[in-house]
């Protein structure tokens, strides 16, 4: 008897910390994955607008590109707000990308200013930081790499 009672203590302690450990995303971290998304699927829905919405225009982009045959990447290679709009109108334009792409966010962390995020995509892995400036959600600095070997 002493052991079920025990068991029963410790099976619902494990269930208040468990609980504990899991809660709902806050406002600020429901806005940080959206502007992510639009990032994302702008470039995959071919819908430029929604990189107007989610990134500033002074947004910062380095990445680190290297093709299926290559085994070494090429240097950073920046990207300007412009290029970025334009990549996104272009993209995925013949419709050729799998529905099933990959478009997984990860919060790092949202603080009352400022935030982290990555997001893995068709393309590669994108690590982003964004401002909330006048109340929106921003990003304003992405650093990227194509999928590992």
């Amino acid at each position: 008897m002493k052991m079920a009672i025990a068991i029963g203590v410790v099976c619902v302690g494990a269930a208040l910390v468990a609980g504990a450990s899991v809660r709902a995303p806050n406002r600020d971290e429901v806005l940080v994955r959206e502007a992510v998304l639009d990032y994302v699927e702008a470039c995959y829905e071919v819908q430029p607008e929604r990189i107007e919405k989610s990134v500033d225009p002074s947004m910062a982009k380095l990445g680190f590109f290297r093709g299926k045959a290559e085994t070494e990447y090429r240097d950073g290679e920046a990207m300007t707000y412009q290029q970025l709009l334009e990549t996104a109108a272009k993209y995925n334009k013949s419709g050729k990308l799998p529905k099933d792409a990959p478009k997984e966010i990860e919060i790092f962390e949202v603080l009352d200013k400022t935030a982290s995020a990555k997001l893995t995509a068709q393309w590669g892995i994108d690590y982003f930081h964004l401002a909330k400036v006048d109340g929106k959600w921003k990003i304003y600095q992405v650093m990227w790499q194509s999928k590992p070997a």
